[in-house]
């Protein structure tokens, strides 16, 4: 009986390994970092206050590719981080001078997102949630103001996303974000109107962008 029962344990306890092995074989079976290539539409949601003159700001749409990295932390947790570059042109309206074109500026905006993956056979959808650093450089004032500047900003970006599988390495991607981007500009504008103005501009841009994305391991 001893022997019976100790047969009985032993197998016990390698059945519980193998199972072990198993899932610890289930749980690490997925891709831990893909990359993507979009075209993405920017689309700002602009507004300011602007100091002495008064009026409201407009920034125009840009379209541009964009690149962005995944890496996965488990199954469903991941984070991402895009890299693109845009340029958009500027105008301040409805001021006591009127309309004043305030050239264009570029825009680096890299964007970290946490994300959570639902699981899917085909379709995978993603929410996200992270930050946002945009950098602006190469102003061009225009032919009013004498210089144009943009303070650096931080900001919060949400997500929405879908991968559509094709085969077990290629998926097509489409994403959606919302970036709360808010910036102090500085215009000098001596030579035109005799004054410095500072403005705060809430850029708020909605991001759409479709795209292919590739699995590596």
């Amino acid at each position: 009986m001893k022997k019976l029962l100790f047969i009985a344990l032993i197998a016990s306890l390698a059945i519980t390994k193998t199972n072990a092995q198993e899932n610890t074989t289930v749980d690490n079976e997925f891709t831990k970092f893909q990359v993507r290539l979009r075209a993405i539409a920017v689309v700002p949601n602009e507004s300011a206050t602007i100091e002495t003159i008064g009026g409201d700001a407009t920034i125009t749409n840009a379209y541009v590719p964009e690149l962005d990295f995944t890496y996965f932390f488990t199954k469903n947790v991941a984070a991402e981080l895009i890299l693109a570059t845009t340029q958009h042109d500027v105008k301040a309206i409805s001021t006591a001078a009127g309309n004043i074109p305030l050239g264009d500026v570029r825009l680096l905006p890299p964007t970290l997102t946490v994300q959570y993956h639902f699981n899917g056979d085909l379709v995978h959808p993603y929410v996200g949630a992270g930050i946002n650093y945009t950098l602006f450089f190469d102003a061009n004032s225009g032919p009013v103001a004498d210089d144009v500047e943009y303070d650096s900003a931080l900001g919060f970006a949400f997500q929405l996303g879908f991968d559509f599988d094709i085969n077990d390495k290629w998926f097509v991607n489409l994403d959606a974000k919302y970036i709360m981007l808010n910036t102090d500009v500085t215009v000098n504008a001596t030579t035109a109107l005799g004054a410095t103005v500072g403005a705060e501009v809430d850029i708020n841009p909605f991001i759409a962008g479709v795209g292919i994305g590739y699995r590596l391991f």
